[in-house]
């Protein structure tokens, strides 16, 4: 049983951490766009990034700065242009952003890492950001979390945060993370982002070795739509400031730890897949007896990703044919004979064979998954020029989670694993038909 409890706070939940989130003029649409988390002292870093070739400017600072050393104070993202496919230029505007944040922060700009997300090919503003850094920074506060969210999103609906805390010893520790993302969701680790902070005291290596293995059962096992981002980030900063023993090897404390890292980093990407762009609901895959648990997740994704099934599920319809072709075809070896399939508690194949079932139940199930509300004020997530489609649990219900379950058993091996995506429906394309017209 997890050892670990809700709390509120966000990135600012571990002790030593500030952010902000401001309007700086980025975005065209006058909405939050420039977020900033600072912590009060050098912290370990570790990072996951996009593995496309067609990279932002921030990507590989940001791989540059960790690989040269694996700490920072700061890390600052803006909304509204990707500035990626931007060239030499583009770098200039990133490394810049770094002189002047390190200034205002009186630190090198080696310690700051950053993020951009927004339009490919369009360089960041920098007039406007150039006059944003100074107000980020005073803005900085320790419950900052909030307006930091805000301020990271583009097509989303809803913010997506999260903190739990923990003891180590007699002493609390705390994880807390953000995240944006709600279309071009495919890590290989979408447009996807996320920052945590923790407040206990990790050895570098390890800290990256967690954060990996944490991106890999969460991030890393999530689809929108198939396309994998230019920006994908997914970064960690450990800052010490709960004043716990320096964990250095996978000790007890260290296993608890790295369970509390995932189970933040897996909160934030269902919270990504069940808002993608124009979904309706949330789907969690779950797949047994594969090899290997590697095995099993290739083909949890695979059924998430798979268009034909999300269509399926957007139609409520219990189609487990488009299940099986999408397991079938990915990659993996395993005997058609024993596969099973069940859709929530409704067995719908056994042993490779077809089951009768209560299909106006195995419908209603799918219905009653994806009921949906209609948020009070959707123009307040709106970033581009296209109507965003009014649909989505409000902000305040944002932490349930009610996927539709599909379970798949593809032999009798000891590998398990889990996917999460969402459906496909028409708004999907209606929003990024009209993405930058």
């Amino acid at each position: 049983m997890a050892d670990w409890q809700v709390i509120t706070g966000g990135v600012t939940a571990p002790k030593g951490f500030r952010a902000a989130g401001i309007t700086a003029g980025l975005k065209p649409s006058g909405l939050p766009d420039l977020a900033l988390i600072v912590s009060d002292v050098d912290a370990i870093a570790a990072g996951v990034f996009t593995t496309s070739h067609v990279r932002a400017a921030c990507v590989d600072i940001c791989r540059q700065n960790l690989k040269a050393k694996p700490y920072a104070r700061a890390i600052i993202c803006n909304a509204g242009q990707a500035n990626a496919s931007t060239g030499k230029q583009g770098w200039a505007d990133a490394v810049e952003s770094a002189e002047i944040l390190s200034k205002e922060l009186n630190i090198s700009p080696e310690l700051i890492l950053q993020a951009s997300t927004g339009v490919i090919g369009k360089r960041i503003r920098m007039e406007a950001l150039r006059s944003g850094i100074p107000q980020a920074v005073a803005a900085l506060s320790d419950t900052g979390s909030d307006a930091a969210s805000r301020s990271i999103v583009t097509t989303d609906l809803v913010t997506k945060t999260i903190a739990l805390e923990m003891k180590i010893g007699d002493r609390p520790v705390r994880i807390g993370g953000i995240a944006k993302g709600s279309g071009m969701i495919h890590p290989n680790m979408a447009t996807m982002l996320s920052f945590v902070t923790c407040d206990a005291a990790v050895s570098p290596p390890l800290w990256q070795d967690m954060l990996t293995r944490a991106a890999n059962k969460s991030f890393n096992q999530i689809t929108v739509d198939g396309d994998t981002s230019t920006n994908d980030s997914l970064i960690a900063l450990a800052n010490g400031q709960s004043r716990t023993p320096v964990i250095t090897s996978m000790t007890a404390d260290a296993e608890r730890l790295e369970a509390m890292l995932t189970e933040v980093c897996r909160y934030l990407a269902k919270s990504i897949a069940r808002d993608g762009e124009g979904a309706t609901c949330l789907m969690e895959i779950v797949v047994t007896g594969a090899t290997t648990d590697e095995s099993a997740r290739q083909i949890a994704k695979t059924v998430a990703g798979s268009s034909l099934t999300k269509a399926a599920i957007y139609g409520r319809d219990p189609n487990w044919g488009r299940i099986a072709g999408a397991a079938g075809r990915a990659g993996v070896p395993f005997d058609q004979d024993q596969l099973e399939i069940r859709l929530g508690d409704y067995v719908l194949l056994k042993d490779g064979q077809p089951l009768e079932f209560d299909r106006v139940g195995a419908n209603a199930y799918l219905v009653d998954r994806s009921a949906i509300s209609i948020l009070k004020d959707p123009s307040e997530f709106e970033d581009c020029n296209h109507p965003v489609p009014g649909r989505e649990e409000p902000i305040a219900a944002q932490s349930v989670h009610y996927p539709v379950i599909i379970s798949l058993c593809v032999g009798k091996g000891p590998g398990s694993g889990k996917a999460w995506g969402c459906d496909l429906s028409y708004d999907y394309v209606k929003i990024n038909a009209e993405y930058t017209t």
